[in-house]
């Protein structure tokens, strides 16, 4: 067949088969829901859903300086291919913090996910769990950590922290997480307060103060004992308080003893773009980190996270994970992130417009469509095995 032998037995699971699936259904007259190129989900976005929901998952910090950096280092990369290698088998499942995955991808952690979909975080961990792809799980999400739990049976999930004020509250989050089967624990680092966002503030849109984002904290017993009346009888008291304690940009290096003193699996930084950070990750006992700038979220004028990849990697690749997000959309972007260094990808906002336009389904279709292109990318290179890209793959 034109392509490849879809025959031809593979040692993991094969993800390029999706395009053939979307060929054979073509017969019956059929056409993909939404689009293969996973570029053009934004721009759907924006046209069926609400200025506020769209804007805050697109939006970025300043004039969005930092998400087009972004791109242009991810695009700055080249990729070279080779020729008259077997590639037949690809191997795309990787070794990632103490557990093999079928592929070097998680879904990204995103909070108030009910802003693009009344079901929310349960489908989108749904739908990782379907894929065999882990579930981070914000702290901000717009459903209990141990409902998104339960929908994802024992599909493979972290949970993401959003490190407060309040040791209590940090300290019950981590004991329901690990209670309800969060493997990782995912700390981010860049957010201590919120950025300058343009896109939001022009529609004065922030879903926290509206409750939204806010069920883990709702459902905390050591949050809920710092208010003096229940959620339900004074919800704008229980805002406040949430607000009051949410970040705390007085953090230091020091205070990761206290998480790793609560917290017995693998413990990840997320935010980490220098490498005297990621070296300061590994001394405090960190067991990875992803380079990330939030998306371009946080700081406007920041470096491109892809630019930022290799000195990190350099710097401690060898000892801890290093993974990536901030820009993936492509299947060649996640092809890029690897052989710069990363052992995986967390996929952000594709997969939010994803839900918002399709639910479970989409998430799935995005989910399948990413590593289906990077697999036939990585084959069409020359190349068989994720975990063995290397800088030499690109120009």
């Amino acid at each position: 067949m034109i392509g490849g032998d879809i025959t031809d037995p593979e040692p993991g699971k094969d993800w390029a088969a999706f395009q053939y699936e979307i060929y054979l259904n073509g017969m019956t007259g059929a056409v993909p829901r939404l689009p293969a190129d996973l570029t053009r989900l934004e721009e759907l976005a924006e046209a069926r859903l609400g200025p506020g929901p769209v804007g805050y998952v697109a939006g970025s910090a300043g004039s969005g300086s930092t998400e087009r950096a972004n791109r242009a280092a991810l695009d700055r990369h080249r990729i070279v291919p080779r020729m008259l290698r077997d590639v037949r088998r690809r191997n795309l499942s990787v070794e990632l913090l103490g557990t093999r995955l079928p592929a070097p991808l998680a879904l990204a952690p995103i909070g108030v996910l009910s802003i693009m979909h009344p079901d929310a975080e349960c489908a989108a961990a749904r739908a990782a769990a379907a894929q065999g792809v882990p579930f981070i799980l914000s702290s901000a999400s717009s459903t209990p950590m141990e409902r998104v739990a339960e929908a994802m049976g024992d599909g493979e999930r972290w949970f993401q922290l959003y490190w407060g004020k309040d040791r209590e509250v940090t300290r019950s989050f981590l004991d329901r997480a690990r209670t309800c089967g969060f493997t990782a624990l995912v700390v981010t680092l860049d957010t201590p307060l919120l950025a300058w966002r343009p896109r939001d503030l022009d529609q004065a849109y922030l879903p926290f103060l509206h409750g939204v984002g806010t069920a883990n904290y709702f459902t905390d017993p050591a949050f809920r004992a710092g208010l003096a009346k229940p959620v339900h009888e004074d919800r704008d008291a229980a805002v406040l308080h949430f607000v009051q304690m949410f970040g705390d940009p007085g953090k230091t290096w020091e205070d990761l003893a206290f998480l790793r003193e609560h917290w017995d699996g693998p413990i990840v930084l997320k935010g980490v773009l220098h490498p005297d950070d990621a070296r300061r990750a590994e001394a405090a006992g960190m067991d990875g980190v992803v380079v990330s700038n939030h998306g371009g979220r946080q700081v406007g004028g920041s470096i491109g996270a892809a630019d930022a990849l290799p000195g990190v990697a350099a710097a401690v690749g060898d000892r801890l994970a290093v993974l990536f997000d901030s820009g993936v959309r492509t299947g060649d972007d996640v092809f890029k992130a690897l052989a710069l260094g990363a052992r995986a990808v967390l996929l952000g906002r594709p997969y939010a417009y994803g839900l918002g336009l399709d639910g479970q389904p989409g998430v799935e279709h995005v989910i399948r469509s990413l590593l289906a292109e990077f697999e036939l990318t990585m084959a069409l290179s020359g190349h068989t095995d994720a975990a063995g890209l290397t800088p030499d793959a690109l120009g």
